[in-house]
């Protein structure tokens, strides 16, 4: 899902089609994306594909009610189309209703890429496991065209945890705009971009729409899905007015698009006809995978792992829209496991006092404090320490107790919370040198770019943010630094002593002032104080002697 679109009245639906309706901002495509420490690794293709530029479009929203997400399903039936054995993939192929139209070239370009990396879709199907039949399922329901589960393999590899340049996340790459319209939660908490059911519930219902905007043209609706449905009514509007067909084929898309469509339709052939390709898809069983089970209260996932036999972090894969180390507090939340793991999750929770679903501790208030910097060192939300005990405003005394919510283990075992994954990006090497920034007021990605010498998509890249993500105040970027072969850098360590000043380090290492400044973001003055530790990047065929 490129662009932010909303379900429009019927009324509206014949004006729209004569209107310029422009879509919001563009998320860029991945060719065959691969996820690599949750990162998008854009694998190679004959094709190239490119972004559309923002500047050819101008969002006119209308004013709409708030739609809301059919009610959750707690248990799934069984079997998938009437039959409880085999392999889901070949029992969704018996039903295909699309045309895969090999005969075009974009489609044979598709499948002899899909056709010789098929490790890549043996991956993709093992990705895919656990959350295949609940999406068939769903589809199945709606009487929709089977082909809909393979969408997600298009757009994140069927990848929960996939985040994309343009701010799209989970299986459907719902942006943030469209998803809260679509009633996907986004807090502190949870995103349910992630959320497997709800997710899929509500791309369904905007795929529904846009099939019925474009005449019943189920390719039309996906081109839709990819890059908008302005960007295709405008499309369509051209090739009327040069007396040109208006399918699919004959649209001049933005390229992505052009691709994105085929895509679909090459999956579909190689699925169907395994043998003719010579390929063998890793099976998924055509038989329900997971149970979910309504949580009225907050539980800790550590806990949810004791309790269900699963790992913390298979419990965070069950459960991709949980951003944290616990459950959200105060709300039903749809808790997904393996549904062999069920009855005695149910059994042991049964079982568990309230007191130990979830840990909390008593802090005092000190001189000085303030509810944000409270939040900030115990990793949580001024508002949810508000919600928590009760407050109405921001106004504490020292000596004033305060109830927290704390994570049972360490945070670093909860390695697929929201921290950790981004710590794990940050984390990967991208240079010889990493450098902290800390965010200030004013800052901004294209400023930074150029303080840093990089580019704004790399610093994005760096930081598992997009482009266009606000950077807020105190937020910690990382940015690596690259050096020339010819030297041999050395990370150093020193701890300061009586009498050293910034320059009288500078000189000792053969550095300059701004580098120890730029690589130690907390001094900021001329003057350092004995024992204070400073990080150090030097040369060492430039060192002639020992401090």
């Amino acid at each position: 899902m490129r662009r932010s679109t909303y379900l429009l009245p019927t009324l509206v639906l014949s004006v729209l089609m004569l209107s310029a309706c422009q879509d919001q901002s563009v998320k860029p495509g991945e060719h065959q994306p691969e996820l690599v420490n949750n990162q998008v690794e854009v694998s190679q293709q004959p094709s190239v594909i490119e972004q559309q530029s923002e500047s050819d479009s101008i969002a006119i929203e209308p004013a709409l009610p708030e739609i809301k997400p059919d009610p959750v399903t707690l248990e799934m039936v069984q079997p998938l189309f009437g039959r409880a054995d085999g392999d889901l993939w070949r029992q969704l192929a018996f039903n295909f209703t699309l045309a895969t139209h090999t005969h075009q070239a974009r489609v044979k370009n598709q499948v002899n890429w899909y056709a010789k990396h098929p490790a890549y879709l043996n991956r993709v199907s093992d990705r895919a496991s656990p959350y295949l039949f609940h999406v068939a399922q769903m589809i199945s329901d709606r009487k929709l065209p089977p082909e809909l589960a393979l969408l997600p393999i298009v757009e994140s590899a069927f990848d929960p945890f996939a985040y994309s340049f343009g701010r799209a996340s989970g299986i459907w790459q719902f942006i943030p705009g469209t998803a809260r319209h679509y009633g996907l939660e986004q807090d502190w908490w949870i995103d349910e971009r992630r959320d497997i059911h709800r997710s899929t519930d509500a791309a369904l219902t905007y795929l529904e729409y846009l099939h019925g905007l474009f005449d019943d043209d189920w390719l039309l609706a996906l081109a839709a899905y990819n890059s908008g449905q302005g960007t295709v009514l405008r499309a369509i509007r051209k090739n009327k007015k040069l007396k040109k067909p208006t399918d699919f084929w004959h649209l001049q898309l933005p390229k992505e698009t052009r691709h994105y469509v085929p895509k679909l339709l090459a999956l579909a052939e190689l699925v169907k006809n395994q043998k003719q390709y010579n390929l063998k898809i890793k099976s998924v069983p055509n038989q329900v995978a997971i149970s979910r089970i309504k949580l009225d209260y907050q539980l800790d996932i550590a806990q949810a792992a004791e309790l269900s036999g699963l790992t913390i972090d298979e419990v965070y894969r069950y459960n991709p829209s949980l951003n944290q180390w616990a459950t959200p507090p105060g709300k039903g939340f749809g808790f997904m496991l393996p549904k062999t793991k069920k009855d005695a999750f149910v059994a042991a929770l049964k079982k568990l006092p309230k007191k130990q679903r979830v840990s909390w501790k008593r802090y005092t208030i000190k001189s000085g404090d303030s509810l944000l910097r409270i939040a900030k060192r115990q990793g949580l939300t001024v508002k949810l320490i508000q919600q928590v005990n009760g407050l109405s405003g921001n106004n504490i005394r020292a000596g004033q107790k305060l109830m927290l919510p704390s994570s049972a283990l360490p945070a670093k075992s909860y390695v697929l919370s929201a921290d950790q994954r981004l710590k794990k990006i940050q984390n990967r090497r991208r240079g010889s040198i990493k450098l902290q920034h800390i965010v200030k007021s004013g800052d901004t990605l294209w400023d930074l770019s150029r303080k840093y010498k990089t580019s704004t998509s790399r610093l994005a890249k760096w930081n598992g943010i997009s482009p266009k993500d606000a950077l807020k105040l105190g937020q910690k970027l990382v940015i690596w630094k690259a050096t020339k072969k010819s030297t041999r850098m050395r990370k150093v360590t020193y701890t300061v002593r009586n009498g050293d000043s910034l320059a009288r380090i500078a000189n000792k290492f053969k550095v300059k002032i701004s580098q120890i400044k730029l690589w130690n973001p907390k001094v900021t003055g001329k003057y350092i104080q004995p024992g204070q530790r400073v990080k150090l990047y030097v040369d060492v065929l430039k060192q002639t002697s020992k401090g």
